[in-house]
């Protein structure tokens, strides 16, 4: 309020109250509103409301108006209890390695979340904001705010100490513009699709790719490429959406190629590894038995075989000789352009498949082009298990 105080003046003759109490000095009206997901416009009845509610997962559903001046009231979809958690430990100023909260093995800083998830089954555009701040412990940051700026006795830019006494004094490295402030404030923008009936009720895990091209220099304070999850141990009843996205533009200001293919492209793949996960070769489509122990929601009429060349080429065969979303002039029977060794003629995003496991099964995998040995990583391993008969109830049960 101050900051908008201080830019515009008198000039905003309203709108200027905080609580009630003053909005209604101010001669305003003091509304109320319910934030949402969305409204459910096809549930006209506080009965079916509350019936709809009991059917959810996570989500409040409520029959109430959607701003207290507006007497009529609707079924309303609210956001699930937001998440407030401790953050993973670093060393101070690392960009490494974290300890995590879900005591995994060391990886990048992170923080598992669930989609929203939209009631109506209508395909949403959704914005996932990132930041993170930095503070000090020169003052108390609860109880400073932007009327202490540019107060040297709160906390001074470089001040000088005569730690002596004589009157030399010592500079301190303290830039006051970096402290208490917020860092890389990214936003993103991604939709998020319907379930068919088949995924409806189901835990499914969103299998993708972090980082971006470089090397270990290059790609700071961004990581090298990685599979994300890793490590991931599921069951039966579960079900794992593999999908990435990448460019053909990144080049990284022209400083940072480091990589095979072309320079400024994003590839990935999917292949299952011939040996444990300490090797570096995956199996050929023919050996790869794993695949038989799949099969695929987003295109059920696919193979496993179908499924492994689809996430061997990142997309450029879509299956071996076509299936009902597959044209047979884009499979690997009929297709004229060839994929690449280095995968540079295929997609640089993928939409994949959400798989379910017919059995309990593992695999480890890697993707071919920027697995490099000695240079980075980028291998994975999925474990399932058969869902115990406590945890299909339960799941019968919600």
């Amino acid at each position: 309020s101050s900051g908008i105080n201080a830019e515009y003046g008198d000039k905003r003759k309203y709108g200027k109250s905080i609580t009630k109490a003053d909005c209604t000095k101010e001669g305003g009206s003091w509304v109320k509103f319910n934030s949402f997901l969305e409204v459910l416009t096809d549930v006209t009845t506080e009965a079916d409301c509350k019936v709809t509610a009991k059917s959810q997962g996570d989500n409040n559903i409520i029959w109430d108006k959607l701003r207290s001046d507006d007497d009529s009231k609707v079924c309303i979809v609210q956001a699930p209890t937001m998440q407030c958690r401790q953050a993973p430990w670093t060393r101070v100023n690392h960009l490494g390695n974290a300890d995590n909260y879900d005591n995994q093995n060391p990886n990048a800083s992170r923080i598992e979340l669930d989609l929203p998830y939209f009631p109506s089954g209508e395909a949403k555009r959704c914005v996932l904001r990132i930041r993170y701040n930095i503070s000090t412990g020169d003052y108390n940051g609860w109880k400073t705010d932007a009327s202490s700026n540019n107060d040297d006795d709160v906390i001074s830019n470089n001040p000088t100490i005569d730690v002596f006494g004589d009157g030399n004094g010592i500079t301190l490295a303290l830039n006051t513009a970096q402290t208490g402030r917020v860092f890389q404030d990214r936003s993103h923008i991604f939709e998020i699709l319907p379930r068919t009936e088949a995924m409806e009720g189901k835990t499914m895990y969103n299998l993708n790719v972090m980082g971006k091209r470089g090397n270990l220099e290059q790609t700071v304070p961004s990581t090298e490429y990685d599979f994300v999850p890793s490590s991931l141990a599921i069951t039966t009843d579960d079900l794992v959406h593999v999908q990435w996205t990448g460019s053909n533009t990144h080049n990284n200001n022209n400083d940072g190629n480091a990589g095979e293919g072309t320079d400024g492209t994003d590839r990935h793949n999917l292949m299952q590894m011939s040996g444990d996960i300490s090797g570096s070769y995956p199996y050929t489509i023919a050996k790869a038995s794993f695949w038989n122990n799949v099969e695929s929601l987003t295109d059920p009429e696919a193979t496993g075989e179908d499924i492994a060349i689809g996430l061997a080429s990142s997309g450029h065969y879509c299956a071996k000789s076509g299936t009902d979303t597959c044209p047979a002039s884009e499979s690997l029977d009929k297709k004229k352009t060839k994929m690449d060794d280095k995968m540079n003629n295929a997609p640089a995003s993928y939409s994949g498949h959400v798989l379910k496991f017919k059995k309990a099964c593992s695999i480890n995998y890697l993707c071919t082009r920027n697995n490099s040995f000695s240079n980075r990583s980028q291998k994975g391993t999925i474990w399932v298990r058969k869902s115990s008969k406590a945890e299909v109830k339960k799941r019968a049960e919600k």
